[in-house]
């Protein structure tokens, strides 16, 4: 009712201020005979329409906005590692990986590779870089190392980037897992097929397939669905050709 009520008094003089006196007859304001016409429920109905077309439309002005944005931002993060990952072609059974080398570097000349970064965009000084020697079978718990190794000094990643964020990606805890004192002497690893230079320490299909169309879908749909609607409030071509079907569906065929 609040809103009604404010609908009334933002409605135009003309419509609330006409008497309703006899043709010929005239008050004004303030005489006791004149009374203002209330606004009708249509007009009511069509004033509370416009303004909620208004801040509707201007919502999904900013959401297509947005998804633009988020998409753009998304295709270095997420589209293109998920579909680097997706040609690397990984085994889905981890084969068995040792560390043969394990070198903490420094300066940029040192560190142009890295098992590990924390960030993807900015170069470091400082960084781990782990070799690995790779025995193609399955990894059992508890299994003894492996004698004879079918590629030996592999450059080893913490996925298949070689980077990613705080708190999911922290260098010094991956390093002393996997090179540290107390790490094992054989562990897990999951070797690309095309690319046989490549091991990596954590892999997941379904989670790479899921941000790869949850990147896609996402924005897209937003951005589609504003657009879409707003076309319709406010193209002229979308509304002549609305109201021209529904102008003929109106008519009776010939036939009929």
């Amino acid at each position: 009712m609040s809103t009604l009520s404010r609908s009334r008094a933002s409605l135009s003089p003309a419509a609330s201020e006409r008497s309703t006196l006899p043709m010929g007859e005239s008050a004004g304001p303030g005489s006791p005979a004149f009374k203002p016409l209330e606004p009708t429920r249509e007009q009511l109905l069509n004033h509370f329409f416009e303004r909620f077309k208004f801040y509707t439309s201007l919502c999904l002005g900013t959401s297509a906005i947005l998804a633009v944005f988020a998409f753009l931002f998304l295709i270095p993060f997420v589209v293109e590692p998920a579909i680097q990952t997706i040609l690397a072609e990984f085994v889905p059974e981890a084969g068995i990986c040792s560390v043969s080398e394990h070198v903490h570097a420094e300066t940029l000349t040192n560190c142009t590779w890295a098992s590990c970064r924390e960030g993807c965009t900015t170069a470091h000084t400082k960084c781990h870089k782990i070799r690995v020697n790779l025995a193609r079978k399955p990894f059992v718990e508890g299994a003894p190392v492996p004698t004879e190794w079918d590629e030996t000094d592999l450059r080893f990643l913490i996925n298949p980037e070689g980077c990613g964020y705080p708190p999911r990606v922290n260098c010094s805890v991956f390093a002393s897992d996997y090179a540290g004192p107390r790490a094992p002497k054989i562990f897990p690893c999951y070797y690309s097929l095309t690319r046989p230079d490549l091991v990596v320490a954590r892999y997941s299909w379904e989670s790479t397939v899921r941000g790869l169309i949850l990147a896609l879908v996402l924005p897209t749909t937003v951005f589609v669905f504003s657009l879409s609607v707003l076309a319709y409030w406010h193209c002229r071509c979308c509304n002549k050709a609305c109201n021209r079907r529904v102008h003929a569906e109106s008519f009776t065929s010939k036939e009929e």
